[in-house]
């Protein structure tokens, strides 16, 4: 599992959608994946920024002390034209020059092409802007795509594309599977997945319509999960096809994936049902705790404990270092 490290760069009045957009998917494979993905929010002036619905952000990490990362994410503001004037974005850009992936959003395009980091490069930005920006940066090839990608440097301009974007990183860095889970936490669900009574992971409009028919019936048997040959006939595919599927919009054939459904599914349930173990089991489709053990274990590296049997092993330990004290709990 590949390890990434994220910078953010915030201007003042930036939106919290965009960067919503840009961080909630990296924090779902996080959590879904235990990743080891870590992120710090800068700001151009070391300086608390509010976005532009007035909530404050107080940067982590002061600009002397920021180190190239993996990832940077330039989220501009409704202030970029001052932030330019000022200079000193010169700065706090420098991260993006020795880093890896930089994705200008919203404004941040302007920003990155201010600095020269875009010239000789196509780009794009916020369609209100295009045409400014296409006349102030001649020697940035302005395009009107949703969002370009130019080396390692990708920008986009609504909230929208930045989520499309980030999901196309993620799809390049963990794989094809991995960003189709993060977009079902994101993407809008059809009306029979709306149900709450349902309560597993959703659909939303990522891969083509037969692999996302079989998706459905996998995610509405979670339970009891269907044979792959029965997913088949009901998918009219031959067995040979529906793995052929898999294989080439999500790299991994389609046991693999039915089997990392259930798993993110007990994780969830773990972390929030406070229900048993057995229990957990029963419901993601395997016979035994045991065999969910086993397999969470091998997936992931790490042993499945749901959140009431760790609450009772944090209250044993504190009644234990309570009564080695002398003290009652």
């Amino acid at each position: 599992m590949p390890s990434l490290s994220v910078s953010i760069l915030l201007s003042e009045a930036f939106s919290n959608i965009v960067l919503a957009c840009l961080l909630e998917p990296l924090r779902v494979v996080r959590d879904s994946l235990d990743a080891d993905i870590t992120w710090s929010i800068l700001t151009h002036d070391d300086a608390a920024v509010a976005s532009s619905s007035g909530i404050r952000v107080e940067p982590d990490t002061l600009q002397r002390y920021a180190q190239k990362s993996d990832l940077v994410l330039v989220i501009g503001g409704d202030q970029f034209r001052e932030e330019v004037a000022k200079g000193s974005i010169r700065n706090s850009l420098r991260i993006a020059r020795r880093s890896g992936v930089v994705i200008g959003a919203d404004t941040g395009a302007w920003l990155l092409a201010s600095c020269g980091l875009l010239d000789g490069r196509r780009a794009t930005i916020h369609w209100q802007l295009h045409s400014e920006f296409a006349e102030t940066f001649l020697n940035t090839h302005t395009t009107n795509e949703r969002f370009v990608r130019d080396g390692r440097f990708w920008t986009c301009g609504s909230a929208a594309t930045a989520l499309d974007l980030i999901l196309l990183f993620i799809d390049e860095n963990f794989g094809p599977a991995v960003a189709l889970d993060v977009s079902t936490m994101f993407l809008h669900d059809t009306p029979p997945q709306a149900d709450p009574a349902r309560n597993f992971p959703t659909l939303g409009g990522r891969g083509s319509g037969q692999l996302r028919k079989v998706l459905t019936l996998m995610a509405d048997a979670i339970e009891t999960p269907l044979p792959l040959s029965e997913l088949a006939r009901r998918s009219n595919l031959s067995e040979r096809n529906l793995s052929r599927l898999f294989v080439k919009e999500l790299g991994v054939p389609p046991g693999r994936y039915y089997q990392t459904l259930r798993l993110a599914r007990a994780r969830e349930l773990a972390t929030h049902s406070g229900v048993g173990i057995e229990e957990i089991a029963l419901r993601c489709g395997f016979s035994t705790a045991s065999g969910l053990r086993k397999a969470y274990r091998k997936q992931y590296g790490t042993v499945l404990r749901p959140r009431r049997l760790a609450q009772r092993a944090i209250t044993a330990i504190r009644t234990e270092d309570l009564s080695g004290l002398g003290i009652k709990s």
